[in-house]
């Protein structure tokens, strides 16, 4: 087996809520949508539909966002597993300090930016579905 890319897929509440927090407080593009009806693959999310699945991206990451029943029904192990995780998504990014301060009054979660003892500075966001991001940058100390 070769493996190419990982891209997770977050079993989400709310698509459009999902799909603005990952835009307007992160940076992320929407790649693509698709309505409740499925018949169409659409590059904006509207105010008028309702989602079961859209993708984001930024630079090199890419996430996919699907509606809890629909998740549910495509990934039948997944019909008992509430939102959210006991993982975290871990990013390797450039320019922390900026970044930690452009979002932090803009999320309900957030640690502080801090030094761990494998050299990286990092802090940590909640999503609004309880999906933990980590955001890390190589220290320079």
């Amino acid at each position: 087996m070769k493996a190419n890319k990982l891209t997770p897929n977050f079993q989400v509440k709310d698509i459009k809520e999902t799909v603005n927090f990952y835009q307007s407080v992160l940076g992320f593009s929407l790649i693509m949508a698709v309505p409740e009806t499925q018949d169409a693959i659409e590059q904006f999310v509207a105010d008028n539909k309702e989602y079961v699945y859209a993708l984001v991206s930024k630079d090199k990451v890419e996430m996919m966002f699907q509606r809890s029943d629909s998740f549910k029904s495509d990934v039948k192990m997944a019909k008992d597993i509430s939102l959210g995780a006991s993982v975290s998504f871990y990013m390797e990014i450039d320019g922390l300090d900026n970044f930690y301060d452009e979002i932090k009054d803009k999320v309900s979660e957030i640690t502080e930016p801090k030094l761990a003892w494998y050299g990286m500075k990092e802090f940590y966001v909640k999503d609004p579905n309880g999906y933990i991001l980590g955001f890390a940058e190589k220290s320079e100390q």
